[in-house]
């Protein structure tokens, strides 16, 4: 496996190397965030379409992240797998949740001989469990809509957080063997954020902001970047820097979503010990 360029980003200029990809990250940012929320403002559907196709892609680039074909077998059986427990989950969870299991078991069968068997039928759980989370909260008439308005502002506030720290203020390293680029002052910043952004949400959103709204939201928020800190260390296993060229400034959809992909379940399950109906702020 090959290092990634941790020697090359330290001979860049400094402000280059600091900044360089802000724009891009802006652009992207600009483009997918307002699709997301037009979906879950309009309802269940149009968030159920946004979901199917998202973790369609995730699979997609998983599968190649693994070295496996996607039009064959066994790299198929992933996004069908995928697919099949989201499409469950719009009526039952519970039934998703199980063709996910089975999808992963046929997965791991299908890949028996190939290098990376594990690695490439846990995708289909990796994804597929934030898939069927996601759909679950907003289906929930009573507080759906809000606790999904809550949970991905602050997951994307976790990030730009961590990202502005890290590059203002640099510092020790997070896991250099992990990600080299990560620094402790970009996780204080990404923790600080979420949590700021998770107060401000429960204001907006119909509540106070109170201490269970600041422990709710920095929870979740360090789910997330031990979500980003997951998907480095399966870059750097596979030996590459992106996974995949979609999202300019971000790489690919896993780049992107490797913290909601994390934060999504957590929040599913908390969501599950309060009772529908019941925000996960209160």
């Amino acid at each position: 496996m090959r290092d990634l360029p941790e020697l090359d980003l330290a001979a860049r200029p400094a402000a280059r190397r600091t900044w360089g990809d802000l724009r891009q990250r802006a652009v992207s940012a600009a483009l997918l965030v307002p699709l997301a929320l037009a979906c879950i403002w309009l309802g269940a559907a149009a968030w159920t379409v946004l979901i199917a196709l998202g973790v369609a892609g995730l699979a997609t680039e998983w599968v190649q992240l693994c070295g496996a074909r996607v039009l064959g077998w066994p790299g198929l059986a992933v996004p069908l797998a995928v697919l099949a427990g989201a499409a469950a989950s719009v009526g039952q969870a519970g039934l998703g949740l199980v063709l996910l299991g089975l999808g992963w078991l046929t997965t791991w069968g299908l890949a028996a001989r190939h290098r990376r068997a594990t690695l490439l039928a846990a995708g289909v759980l990796y994804i597929g469990l934030a898939g069927v989370a996601l759909i679950w909260l907003r289906q929930d008439g009573g507080a759906g809509r809000a606790n999904v308005l809550f949970l991905l502002p602050l997951v994307w506030a976790s990030d730009v957080g961590a990202y502005a720290a890290g590059r203002l203020l640099g510092g020790p390293r997070l896991a250099p063997r992990i990600s080299p680029s990560k620094t402790w002052a970009g996780a204080g910043g990404g923790l600080l954020a979420a949590t700021a952004t998770g107060l401000l949400l429960a204001l907006l959103l119909g509540g106070e902001a109170t201490s269970r709204a600041a422990l709710v939201a920095g929870g979740l928020g360090l789910v997330a970047q031990a979500g980003d800190l997951l998907e480095s260390g399966l870059k750097r296993r596979c030996g590459v820097k992106d996974s995949g060229r979609l999202i300019p400034g971000h790489g690919g959809l896993l780049d992107r979503l490797d913290g909601v992909l994390t934060a999504a379940p957590a929040a599913a399950a908390l969501a599950l010990c309060l009772g529908r109906g019941m925000p996960l702020w209160r």
